[in-house]
């Protein structure tokens, strides 16, 4: 595979980006609907099985070289055992705390992208104004935390808020590892090993720790195919392509929506009132990964020479 070359986002891809970023904001109000007719780790693999069947269709399509060679084994079950870890902390932080805390928290993944990709993405580095931002947006998780110790402290908010927290950290470390690996292994590759190591652990895991009965109501149907065709299919197939091209700490703004968006959404779906506490933590987390996300005027202009590059040479 040829070596890739990123660069700053677009104005094209970073409109592509949003609308993505606007779909990935429904993913924990899905997850949130479907847990009161299956427990979260059992949704959790059937989740990964209609991700991994539109990955597949994807695959045939491309026409990708699924074979998995000798030296891709171990960095593939390295990247599956952090997709399945990441995924039980969000599910189980959905679980106990709200969709709209979820949604806000996960932002930070943003946050944790911008820092690693300094230390483990080539050009991609943090400037004094991009660590205004992560100060600003910690500021709006300890506002959006206040919430749990509003009466007394509310220990299933606090603890599914950490595990939230957790889970978005994870999630930027695998994506600053899928970064790395995409520049060798197919992305098609890449995903359908998290979903198969992912199926197998939350199978397992399901059988033993969820004995409860469970219905499939047309919710819970309803919830799998937002989870599994449009976020673990197509919202999985659209990141890996645009960090093959874009650098994953410009991408981080696929999340900068989503509190606004999903907290409207948990509010008209679900019917979780927001609170003064977590609009004003989600506008700063906004704001803070915006900051962190800026443009310096050297990027537009490596930017608008790549581009007249590209068209020169079409």
């Amino acid at each position: 595979m040829p070596e890739i070359k990123r660069r700053p986002l677009t104005p094209r891809a970073g409109a592509f980006a949003v609308i993505v970023g606007i779909f990935w904001s429904g993913n924990s109000i899905a997850i949130k609907a479907g847990l009161d007719y299956a427990g979260p780790l059992r949704i959790g693999w059937m989740r990964f099985v209609a991700g991994a069947m539109v990955t597949l269709l994807w695959a045939i399509f491309t026409k990708a070289d699924l074979r998995i060679h000798r030296k891709e084994y171990r960095p593939l079950t390295l990247l599956g055992l952090l997709f399945t870890v990441q995924l039980v902390f969000m599910n189980l932080g959905i679980k106990y705390t709200t969709a709209g805390h979820a949604l806000s928290l996960n932002v930070t993944t943003s946050i944790w992208t911008v820092l690693l990709a300094h230390f483990f993405i080539a050009g991609d580095r943090l400037e004094r104004g991009r660590f205004l931002g992560i100060l600003v947006a910690y500021a709006g998780i300890i506002v959006i935390s206040l919430d749990g110790l509003r009466s007394g402290v509310d220990k299933d908010i606090l603890l599914g808020d950490g595990l939230s927290l957790i889970s978005a950290f994870l999630l930027a470390a695998r994506q600053i590892f899928a970064a790395r690996l995409v520049e060798g292994i197919d992305p098609s590759k890449l995903l359908l090993t998290q979903f198969l190591m992912g199926t197998i652990f939350f199978i397992g895991m399901s059988a033993v720790f969820e004995s409860e009965p469970w219905s499939w109501a047309w919710e819970l149907w309803t919830s799998l195919v937002y989870q599994g065709i449009v976020i673990a299919g197509f919202g999985f197939i659209a990141s890996l392509w645009l960090i093959t091209r874009y650098f994953p700490s410009r991408l981080a703004a696929l999340g900068l929506i989503s509190p606004i968006s999903g907290i409207l959404l948990a509010w008209a779906i679900l019917g979780e009132t927001p609170t003064s506490n977590l609009w004003a933590g989600a506008i700063l987390v906004m704001l803070g990964a915006g900051l962190a996300q800026r443009r310096k005027r050297s990027d537009k202009t490596t930017s608008t020479e790549g581009d007249s590059e590209r068209v020169a040479t079409d």
